[in-house]
């Protein structure tokens, strides 16, 4: 880890943060910023709403690119599961801010292997449960039952909390300068 210049910052918050959202509004202001370099996440359920922070491909190949060790984190969440390749090594190690959307329960294993700086979403329970229904993704049942679900961060990383229950564009600010002051803490 000595040897990367660079910064991952992890976007996380339960489901119904706005995780997809604020990465999208972000990469759009800093996406040409040489700083910077935004994930794509690798999928393996073709269902999964299309979005450019997301890459589907099939189970098969998912499976064989984790046997072969493509990707440098992987994890399951709601049966689906996601992956972010090797190659932010690259980007880390030229000094860049690699910023990825991933689960909180792949936080720990992110930070064993890189310099890891948080961006946490804050929602209310209310708010949260509305959105998941709103999604078409849960019924209420199901909702209360996926935010229920403890998973506590690492307290030692550095971190930025957005409350996200304003305006987007209020959260997607505050989202554009924690990772602005990433890129100079790195400089």
């Amino acid at each position: 880890m000595s040897d990367l210049a660079g910064c991952l910052v992890l976007l996380v918050g339960p489901p119904g943060a706005g995780k997809d959202t604020l990465l999208e509004r972000a990469r759009r202001v800093l996406g040409d910023d040489p700083r910077f370099r935004f994930v794509r996440r690798v999928v393996d359920n073709r269902r999964e709403k299309r979005l450019d922070s997301h890459e589907p491909i099939e189970e098969v190949l998912f499976d064989a690119q984790l046997a072969a060790g493509g990707f440098a984190l992987s994890w399951r969440a709601e049966g689906v599961r996601y992956g972010v390749r090797n190659d932010i090594v690259i980007d880390l190690a030229a000094g860049r801010v690699v910023v990825a959307n991933v689960s909180r329960a792949v936080v720990s294993a992110a930070a064993e292997k890189f310099p890891v700086r948080l961006i946490e979403l804050r929602v209310s329970a209310d708010l949260l449960a509305l959105r998941l229904v709103a999604r078409g993704r849960a019924d209420a049942v199901v909702a209360a039952r996926r935010l229920a679900r403890p998973l506590p961060l690492p307290a030692h990383l550095p971190r930025d909390v957005v409350v996200n229950e304003g305006t987007v564009e209020q959260a997607a600010a505050a989202v554009v300068a924690a990772l602005t002051q990433a890129a100079d803490l790195v400089a």
